[in-house]
C-alpha cells in the first residue's frame, strides 16, 4: 500500500511538474532596455502566453523581430527572445513615434498586432524602429521579478508623454 502511495505521489509530481513547465517559464534578463523597471541579469516569471491580447502595460517577452541589431546577418537560427513593454494594443491609435513605413492606412493599430517599447528609450529596440509586432511572437506576459516582486504594470514616467511622443 505505501509502495503503491509512493509511486502515486512521484506520478503527480512529474505531471504537475511537466503542467507548470508549459505554462510558465523563468527568464534571464540580458541588456538594458527595461531600466529601471528590469536591470541586466534579473530573472522574471513569465506566463506563457495565453490565446487572448496581453493589455496595454504589461511586460512581455516577444520573440524578436529581426535581425534588429547592427551586424546581425539575416537568417540567423534560433528565436532571440525580447522583453519589452505594451504600448498599445489592436485599436488603439497609432503612436506618433511609429516609423511612416509601418503605419497602418486606418491610423490604428490592426487586430493581431501590438507596439512594444523597452522602458529605457535611449537603449532600446522596439516599435520605433521595427513597427508594431504579431501578437502571436508573445512567449508570454512577464508577472514577477523573481526576489523582487510583481511588475509595474505601468512604465516609468520618464518613457511616455500625453501626445503618444517619447521624452529624450
Amino acid at each position: 500500500m505505501t509502495a503503491v502511495l509512493a509511486g502515486a505521489l512521484l506520478l503527480g509530481g512529474v505531471i504537475a511538474v511537466i503542467v507548470l513547465r508549459r505554462r510558465i517559464v523563468v527568464v534571464s534578463v540580458s541588456g538594458l532596455s527595461m531600466e529601471p523597471t528590469l536591470r541586466h541579469g534579473d530573472r522574471v516569471l513569465v506566463h506563457r502566453a495565453p490565446r487572448e491580447t496581453p493589455s496595454r502595460g504589461d511586460v512581455v517577452v516577444i520573440r524578436e523581430p529581426g535581425p534588429c541589431r547592427p551586424g546581425d546577418p539575416a537568417g540567423v537560427r534560433g528565436a532571440r527572445w525580447v522583453v519589452k513593454r505594451i504600448a498599445a494594443i489592436p485599436g488603439d491609435p497609432e503612436p506618433a513615434f511609429l516609423p511612416a513605413w509601418a503605419r497602418h492606412p486606418t491610423g490604428v493599430i490592426p487586430p493581431g498586432c501590438l507596439v512594444v517599447l523597452g522602458d529605457n528609450a535611449e537603449l532600446s529596440r522596439d516599435s520605433r524602429h521595427f513597427g508594431a509586432v504579431q501578437a502571436d511572437r508573445v512567449l508570454g506576459v512577464a508577472s514577477r521579478r523573481l526576489g523582487g516582486g510583481r511588475l509595474s504594470p505601468n512604465p516609468p514616467p520618464s518613457t511616455e508623454v500625453p501626445d503618444g511622443s517619447l521624452k529624450r
